[in-house]
């Protein structure tokens, strides 16, 4: 069953949401955007949220501003990173609340995972094919929100994120909840050179022993021609989290490819990279206990 429902506004944007996470504890929001029910015009029609593509830096924080409503959180709470396609995992405390929101330049450095056990704290990143990774531990109250690419896969930065909500928060991987949100599948990426020499070493070691999982494995890679194959990262991911201490049944995987639906997501492979970018966003609110 697909886990992201989308929900249309008749005035604001589309979005995508995870409405069982809610239901794991109250005033939990997560989510993706779509790229229809923004203010953006061009090629980074309509929700365009990424401030580092050549919009107008003002149409993207509108659209921001436009999800922030949509969903009801303070757009004062929207807290993101730098993302640059690695694997440093980012603690996010009170006082980043808001960091990045108006400017790339004042967002969290360096950093492709952002975790908190903050309240009224909205993660976000962005993402044209990319994979969104959600984490929620609903035991020790904190979640974690993580960007992987190609890079970020093989540099296992889901494993990344694992860790650290263990070694900061003390989570036990096997409480926590993950989700895999849309982006590029394996019916619409072809690579070849570094990054499928990287991909193949990864595929390598996550079909190296059990993987205790009931779902049929899908194909990591599948080979096409002149010396290119076909890489699936979302089920590597999935994979990496397994190994990582996440329950198979922990995780959710969404079946949405950005490739293959460029009417409802921006992709920077399908469009020649002169796109727009959609944002994952996941956040617990304040309750009476956190004012």
């Amino acid at each position: 069953m697909e886990p992201f429902e989308r929900y249309d506004s008749a005035k604001g944007p589309s979005l995508f949401l995870l409405p069982q996470w809610a239901k794991l504890r109250g005033g939990l929001t997560a989510g993706f955007s779509s790229r229809l029910g923004g203010v953006s015009a061009g090629p980074w029609s309509s929700l365009n949220c990424g401030l580092h593509v050549g919009d107008e830096p003002d149409a993207a924080v509108r659209n921001r501003e436009r999800i922030a409503e949509e969903i009801g959180w303070p757009f004062e709470a929207w807290t993101c990173a730098e993302q640059v396609h690695g694997s440093r995992v980012y603690r996010v405390t009170a006082e980043d609340r808001g960091r990045g929101r108006l400017s790339r330049e004042s967002s969290v450095g360096d950093a492709d995972a952002l975790i908190t056990g903050e309240r009224g704290v909205l993660l976000t990143s962005f993402y044209a094919d990319c994979v969104p990774l959600y984490l929620f531990d609903p035991h020790r109250g904190v979640i974690a929100l993580a960007h992987a690419g190609w890079k970020g896969t093989v540099l296992q930065i889901a494993r990344a994120a694992v860790e650290a909500l263990a070694a900061e928060f003390g989570c036990d991987p096997a409480d926590i909840r993950a989700a895999i949100g849309p982006s590029i599948g394996l019916c619409c990426y072809e690579v070849g050179g570094e990054a499928l020499r990287l991909s193949e070493e990864l595929a390598s070691m996550l079909e190296a022993g059990p993987l205790p999982d009931a779902r049929p494995q899908e194909p990591l890679i599948a080979a096409s021609e002149g010396g290119k194959a076909r890489i699936n990262l979302k089920e590597m991911n999935r994979q990496i989290m397994i190994k990582a201490g996440i329950l198979p049944t922990h995780i959710e995987m969404t079946e949405w490819c950005t490739g293959c639906s460029t009417d409802l997501f921006f992709s920077h492979r399908k469009e020649g990279g002169k796109t727009g970018r959609m944002v994952s966003w996941i956040g617990m609110e304040r309750g009476d206990a956190d004012s």
